[in-house]
């Protein structure tokens, strides 16, 4: 951990308001923005092997100046700015989903390339668009803050959080429940195009399990073979997609199946079970409980005597901290009135002199915890698109890099001024049906630090930790 406090250059609200003032300032940091992005995409970091990335964002912290710097038990790295009663935490996960096939990319996915696709050039690579590029601007948007226009109503929290691709929200919520006050608003990074979103569908990873019985292949009569007895769930799984609601805000749910596999002693041998694996994303009104039922009441499903299992996350950080829990995800909307998200536009309009757009995210983000489980409200503003994420085309526009940090920059004094003038709707969140869960921090590594992250509240530790507010 480190603490620091040079010197800050806090502009007249009048300059520092000026509509793209702040973008001006940002294109300054251009070369240092994308070089930390460069070096974020060159290191591999796979959920629970993030270790390389939280280094270089440690030291990028402490180079500019953060006051205190510090990593937590599950691996996330963790810089504050300042001291104020209001308190923001900007988000961005640093894991990676995996290349998948070499074949479809044109190109080494760990060395980061430069085309010039669009405007300043386009930085291609494993997690430029999923999350790598939204962790960069905070960085250095966060310093922008800190050295252009500080406000000392705010404490500032930038997180580059860890595992969200293996378990979203998981390592956010240990964040938000263990180690930090709990804060005003919650800011993701993921990417939106450079707009403010406001929430994303739940979801819930699942499996149905048929049980045969093996024999060998040569006599299949002599067992009874689970594949067959799966294949009509497939199909009514497929049904199921098209007969799923729709939401008013965040459209359709649906279900996907991602993975089949059998249990089988050899290829001359019939299978003793079959598993196929489920992805069902919950919009508004769903929830995961019901969700579950109706695929037990899948007529294919009764007939073939399967079983529907939620599925669970266990894995070791880096770290050496265990963790485990259910994947149930809760579905959450923040309000478009809330006083965050009002913001965000107003952000927009003084540093960008932009009129920015609401949206939502399709896939899930770390949002599933901090407003879906918790309460937290929370908003979105990212740099890159996220239709190019999991993607051989992973990618972001520098442009957008320079105008998410000089958004980050922006925000904190915005924020704060809309609250001191009693703007938006401050009330409870929208947050689906069946929305708690529980996540654990298992005993063991880290001297102890063992406690279980749930709803109920957490310990705080550290001087980053002072003060912990249960989350119930």
């Amino acid at each position: 951990m480190t603490t620091s406090s040079p010197e800050r250059d806090v502009r007249s609200p009048r300059s520092s308001s000026t509509p793209g003032w702040f973008v001006t300032e940002a294109e300054r940091q251009r070369g240092a923005l994308t070089t930390l992005l460069g070096d974020l995409v060159h290191a591999p970091s796979l959920s629970t092997d993030e270790g390389d990335v939280v280094a270089q964002l440690e030291h990028a912290m402490e180079e500019l100046g953060y006051d205190e710097v510090r990593v937590d038990p599950l691996g996330s790295v963790i810089g504050r700015i300042g001291d104020g009663p209001i308190r923001v935490v900007y988000d961005s996960h640093v894991d990676t989903v995996a290349v998948g096939s070499r074949a479809e990319w044109a190109r080494d996915p760990f060395e980061p390339t430069i085309l010039p696709d669009a405007g300043g050039g386009v930085l291609h690579g494993r997690g430029a668009s999923d999350d790598k590029a939204g962790i960069a601007a905070m960085v250095h948007g966060g310093a922008l803050y800190r050295r252009l226009a500080f406000d000392p109503r705010i404490t500032l929290y930038v997180v580059g959080s860890v595992q969200e691709e293996a378990c979203d929200g998981l390592a956010l919520e240990h964040v938000l429940t263990a180690e930090l006050p709990r804060p005003d608003l919650v800011v993701l990074g993921e990417a939106t195009r450079c707009q403010v979103f406001r929430g994303n569908r739940g979801r819930i990873e699942a499996l149905i399990r048929v049980s045969g019985s093996s024999c060998h292949a040569s006599a299949p009569e002599r067992g009874r073979n689970p594949v067959y007895a799966l294949a009509p769930v497939v199909e009514e799984v497929q049904a199921l997609d098209g007969r799923l609601g729709v939401g008013p805000f965040l459209g359709r749910g649906s279900i996907a199946l991602t993975k089949i596999e059998c249990e089988t002693p050899g290829l001359n041998s019939v299978p003793a079970t079959a598993t196929l694996y489920l992805d069902r994303r919950l919009t508004e009104g769903e929830s995961p409980e019901a969700a579950l039922e109706a695929l037990r009441s899948l007529p294919s499903v009764q007939a073939a005597g399967a079983t529907v299992e939620l599925l669970q996350y266990e894995a070791t950080s880096y770290t050496g901290t265990p963790v485990a829990q259910d994947k149930r995800f809760a579905t959450w909307v923040t309000p478009a009135d809330h006083p965050g998200v009002l913001a965000g536009l107003e952000t927009g309009e003084q540093a960008l002199g932009q009129h920015l757009e609401l949206g939502h995210w399709v896939f899930s983000t770390n949002g599933v915890a901090s407003m879906g489980k918790l309460g937290i409200p929370t908003i979105g503003f990212g740099p890159g698109d996220e239709v190019h994420a999991h993607s051989a085309h992973d990618q972001c526009p520098l442009d957008d890099l320079v105008t998410a940090a000089a958004w980050y920059a922006a925000f904190p004094g915005v924020f704060a001024s809309v609250l001191a003038r009693g703007e938006g709707d401050r009330g409870a969140a929208e947050v689906a049906p069946g929305a708690a869960r529980e996540s654990v921090v298992a005993p063991g590594g880290n001297g102890g630090v063992g406690s279980v992250v749930a709803a109920g509240g957490g310990g705080g530790s550290g001087s980053l930790g002072a003060e912990v507010t249960s989350a119930g």
